[in-house]
């Protein structure tokens, strides 16, 4: 049975209009966290002229195969395994996408993320990222406190991320931030570029 993030089907339309306004020009994107494949299906259906590369850790890759094998685009190769600790893709990328993943990796795994962009993004690429932030150290919602807390109670590893604290790990390799869009339920978009 495939697996299916209701998340996904409410956000995937204010994500598609970001990432149509970013990705008019790109060729290839690769998507760290691809978790369901629902996300892929959608933006390789409604954006045809890109190759949309889905990656996740090995466990959830037979779920993503199944939503990409039923739809049957011609843009959507086989889903690539990618812990962001570990080995990534040897080839580079016009964008970079990944939606609801550095509140569950660990600070480390998010350095990681980071630091794996510079042999990945080709120039003049985008790093689009989508999820909840804190801004100065706050939350931005009471529901943002709350999913924090739940967050934390799993794994103390986890939590939603200062987004100065992420943006410069952004600016550390180069990039600048193009967009910062506010989304439903105080969520963010935000989008980097490499010049």
């Amino acid at each position: 049975m495939k697996p299916h993030s209701p998340a996904c089907e409410r956000n995937r339309e204010p994500i598609l209009g970001v990432l149509r306004r970013h990705l008019a020009h790109a060729r290839t994107v690769l998507e760290i966290g691809s978790g369901s494949g629902q996300h892929a299906v959608h933006f390789a259906a409604a954006m045809p002229w890109l190759v949309w590369q889905c990656t996740d850790r090995a466990a959830y890759l037979p779920g993503i195969g199944l939503w990409l094998d039923e739809a049957g685009l011609p843009n959507t190769p086989a889903p690539l395994e990618l812990d962001v600790a570990g080995r990534w893709p040897l080839q580079r990328f016009d964008a970079v996408f990944s939606a609801n993943t550095l509140h569950i990796m660990g600070w480390e795994e998010v350095r990681a993320f980071f630091g794996g962009m510079e042999d990945t993004l080709a120039q003049d690429a985008r790093l689009i990222v989508y999820g909840p932030f804190n801004y100065g150290g706050a939350y931005t919602s009471d529901s943002n406190r709350q999913f924090d807390a739940s967050l934390r109670a799993r794994d103390p590893r986890m939590g939603i991320r200062d987004f100065e604290a992420v943006h410069a790990l952004a600016r550390g390799i180069g990039m600048r931030l193009a967009e910062d869009n506010a989304m439903p339920a105080n969520n963010r978009c935000l989008v980097w570029r490499r010049d």
